[in-house]
């Protein structure tokens, strides 16, 4: 995967279904973590009206700088 940055678009490429995020929703990247691994903070609207953050690994992500919104 290519380096992500914060206030980037990024696609899930895997379920979290305990946040009820799906593979291929896109959300913006909010902060990166550095220690004690990397990791992202990323925000994702699935919902009408509704916003959803997670911290998610490198592997869980792909920059999506084209992708449209869900």
């Amino acid at each position: 995967m290519s380096q992500v940055n914060a206030e980037e678009r990024v696609r899930l490429i895997q379920d979290v279904p305990e946040l009820g995020l799906h593979r291929g929703d896109v959300g913006f990247v909010c902060s990166t973590w550095f220690e004690p691994s990397t990791a992202f903070e990323v925000e994702f609207q699935p919902g009408a009206g509704s916003r959803v953050r997670a911290l998610l690994m490198p592997n869980q992500i792909q920059k999506a700088a084209n992708a449209p919104t869900n």
